[in-house]
């Protein structure tokens, strides 16, 4: 008798998979793996992520599972794979092969994933003449191109998106049903047969050019003229870089004076005579996330690129994110098939400039961009692809590590783990550089860029945000923080929000949240120092703080020392003048009259004087911003401001320049009741009026007493975990020397990075802060 093989128990479990899983091409990858593993069942996105029913052998579901986290698709992101076995199948029970099904709703516990830049695959078909998506301006697949900016709601599916009104050709729905296919179920599929289309216009919406678009911008841009150009998040004003006339005629027409611009290149290689750029700043230029990057220019820089970015040390630069950016590089270097050309030196640089005219939200909508940019544009790049949720470009320093100036496209709204999972909360943010925060859980969701919320586009603009942030993440409030001070729309929205879900409204101090920010994202436990470090933030006390050492610990906040206040003659109009701010340290040393000789060319001179000596509109600030700018004064760096930090910016410009000098620990003190007096410091580089040499010295000795500001605090506390935030983090001169100093302290340093140490953080640290006081009995 002829024996019978052993048959093998088949195992049914349900698999829930949570992160980004949904719009990178995770359930094709799970579909391919089933089928090598001889997986029976399906998978869908749902609510909670990814969904997926398997039956087969034990070793095969062993595999699966381990798969599922070490080869998933680049651009997803696995935070949990959870198992719920459902018993053993008899045998060749359930072999009905394996298969996508579609999405179910239901309360979203996943996330949508950021918009990424054009893989190699599709730039390789973009730039092939006999691929049928030669040139196509919207070209993208499972592993590139748009998310968040095109997203209404959860699941995402093509229906919750932009791309709901372009229905998919035969081709391109062959594609998107086709689990082997890379664009299967890629939302934003299309091609040039059913896909958005690019239209050159002018400010009436007439057309340009009869022909192709984009050569006839890139002729434009190259006779001179400034063009629109629609893009992921938003609107760009982009003209040539290298021409001067061009760049001028954007300065005037924008009303920016000299706040720098960013450029964008073809490819690393199209930097090389313009900024230096080392590994980790290329690894940052050439990421899906394709931000812009602080460079360190060259000799020759300016000259190059006249206007761009005067004054200052830094170049902000980036290469093409979207198809159409390749395109215009593409066309100027006369259409060369293959990729090979991008890896070569272009001589086309291109400014490319947020446009949010009057410091108003970024353009957006088509008739929004020929309203509001009437009189900047020269022409208009439209297409038909509707942009949902503006996103400007992110900004980043890669010194040592990645650190962020501005978090937006490319990384919003990817979530940031907190140490410990809570109710929901909402944080509103503060005044300036304003960005919204929602926890969900044990995640914190932090928005793009919304901007100062100086006009009322940009406080419609944070009200649509936290609106769309509370809606695609499906959660109810529990209670939501915002700023102490009583003036920002910020916190009157807080309030109107508050009583609509009738929760509390919880108050946290402003820099209390910078250090909670970084408590946050560094997942710390236990009591930190905290060094807050800033322009201005209102202080518990009711005055203008920014120089703070403090101890966090969760919602509790003591100040143990400040910086020796300065004085502001005129109010705010100081913080934008830097004579002003040295005029107030000459007066604090009891020179007052030095004030009239110092700046007699100044007409202001004499008033500012007077208000010093009687103490009348001239409040106190411990800021570290404003030390920093009376620095700036007394070495005639900058009279005044053309944008906020110029002279800050120009300080670590001539310190950087100037190479490292040793501190001089005369020149500072501390007190018994832990005021830390940087006065001595700016007198002595005034006395000596050497720009250079004084921009260094004052990093140098200022890291160095900031140091021993926080080795005394640990000894007398026991606490040595330190924190330091605020926006003078941004600063790289000092942060570096600040991690040195302390280090030769034996204490090390915990700073922002998975958000900006500036105001673009506040409000993660408020969302902690508030989840800490919701626990708190």
């Amino acid at each position: 008798m002829e024996a019978i093989a052993p048959t093998v128990a088949r195992q049914r479990c349900r698999v829930v998979v949570r992160g980004i899983v949904q719009g990178v091409g995770f359930r094709p990858f799970v579909y391919r793996l089933a089928r090598e593993l001889d997986l029976d069942g399906w998978v869908r996105n749902d609510g909670a992520g990814v969904t997926i029913e398997a039956v087969g052998d034990a070793e095969a579901i062993a595999a699966l599972l381990r798969r599922l986290r070490d080869d998933a698709p680049p651009l997803a992101r696995v935070d949990s794979v959870s198992r719920d076995d459902s018993g053993t199948a008899s045998p060749g029970a359930l072999r009905t092969g394996f298969a996508v099904v579609d999405s179910e709703r239901g309360p979203a516990t996943t996330a949508v994933g950021p918009d990424a830049a054009t893989c190699p695959d599709c730039l390789e078909e973009l730039l092939a003449p006999a691929d049928r998506r030669y040139r196509y301006a919207f070209i993208n697949c499972t592993h590139c191109g748009p998310r968040y900016t095109i997203t209404r709601e959860l699941p995402y599916d093509r229906a919750s998106t932009s791309m709901a009104g372009f229905a998919l050709c035969p081709d391109c729905r062959t594609e998107y049903a086709s689990p082997i296919d890379r664009r299967f179920h890629a939302e934003p599929n299309a091609c040039p047969v059913c896909g958005p289309r690019l239209a050159l216009v002018d400010a009436q919406g007439r057309s340009l050019t009869d022909g192709d678009p984009v050569a006839a911008t890139v002729a434009r841009l190259l006779r001179g003229e400034i063009v629109a150009v629609k893009g992921l998040g938003g609107f760009h004003l982009a003209c040539d870089a290298r021409n001067a006339a061009a760049v001028a005629a954007l300065r005037r027409r924008k009303a920016r004076e000299e706040k720098p611009f960013a450029v964008m290149v073809a490819g690393r290689a199209s930097l090389a005579p313009l900024a230096e750029v080392d590994s980790a700043e290329a690894a940052l230029l050439q990421s899906r996330e394709r931000p812009i990057v602080l460079l360190r220019k060259c000799s020759e820089t300016d000259a190059l690129l006249p206007g761009v970015a005067p004054g200052l040390a830094w170049l902000g630069a980036m290469l093409p994110a979207t198809p159409l950016q390749v395109l215009l590089f593409h066309e100027a270097a006369g259409r060369p098939p293959g990729t090979a050309w991008m890896e070569a030196p272009q001589p086309l640089v291109l400014v490319m400039t947020s446009a949010n005219p009057g410091g108003e939200p970024l353009v957006t909508a088509n008739d929004e961009a020929l309203a509001r940019l009437a009189g900047i544009a020269d022409a208009w790049l439209l297409h038909d692809r509707d942009i949902v949720i503006r996103c400007d470009d992110s900004v980043l320093r890669a010194l040592p590590a990645a650190q962020f100036v501005r978090r937006a496209r490319g990384y919003t709204p990817r979530a940031i783990r907190l140490p410990r999972a809570g109710p929901a909360v909402v944080a509103t943010g503060g005044h300036f550089k304003n960005t919204v925060c929602v926890t969900r859980g044990d995640e914190a969701f932090v928005s793009e860029h919304v901007g100062d919320l100086d006009n009322a586009a940009t406080c419609a603009a944070l009200e649509d945000s936290v609106a769309h942030l509370v809606a695609i993440l499906d959660v109810e409030p529990a209670a939501v923080a915002h700023d102490l001070h009583p003036d920002f729309f910020s916190t009157r929205l807080a309030a109107r929000l508050a009583a609509q879900w009738r929760v509390p409204a919880l108050a946290v101090q402003h820099h209390h949240a910078h250090v909670a920010a970084v408590v946050a994202e560094r997942r710390l436990d236990g009591p930190v120092l905290g060094l807050a470090l800033d322009g201005v933030g209102l202080g518990s006390d009711g005055a203008a703080w920014g120089g703070e050492l403090l101890r966090v610990d969760g919602a509790r906040c003591e100040r143990l020392g400040r910086l020796r206040p300065l004085r502001l003659p005129g109010g705010d109009r100081a913080a934008r003048e830097p004579w002003r701010m040295a005029a107030a340290a000459f007066h604090l040393a009891g020179d007052g009259a030095r004030i009239a000789r110092r700046f007699a060319d100044e007409p202001g001179a004499a008033t500012v004087a007077a208000l010093l000596d009687r103490g009348f509109n001239a409040p106190e600030t411990s800021s570290l911003g404003r030390w920093f700018d009376a620095a700036a004064g007394v070495l005639d760096v900058r009279r005044r401001m053309a944008f906020e930090g110029q002279a800050a910016m120009l300080l670590e410009g001539l310190a950087a320049s100037h190479g490292a000098v040793p501190p001089e620990r005369s020149l500072y003190a501390i007190d018994a009741a832990n005021e830390l007096d940087l006065l001595p410091l700016v007198l002595r580089i005034a006395e000596r009026g050497d720009p250079g040499w004084g921009a260094a010295v004052f990093h140098a000795t200022l890291a160095c007493a900031l140091a021993e500001w926080v080795e005394r605090a640990a000894a007398a506390r026991q606490v040595r975990t330190v924190a330091a935030a605020g926006g003078c983090m941004l600063n790289a001169v000092l942060a570096a020397a600040l991690r040195r100093e302390l280090a030769a302290r034996g204490l090390g340093l915990h700073e922002a990075g998975a958000v900006p140490p500036n105001d673009g953080g506040l409000a993660l640290g408020q969302a902690w802060v508030a989840l800490q006081m919701l626990k708190t009995p």
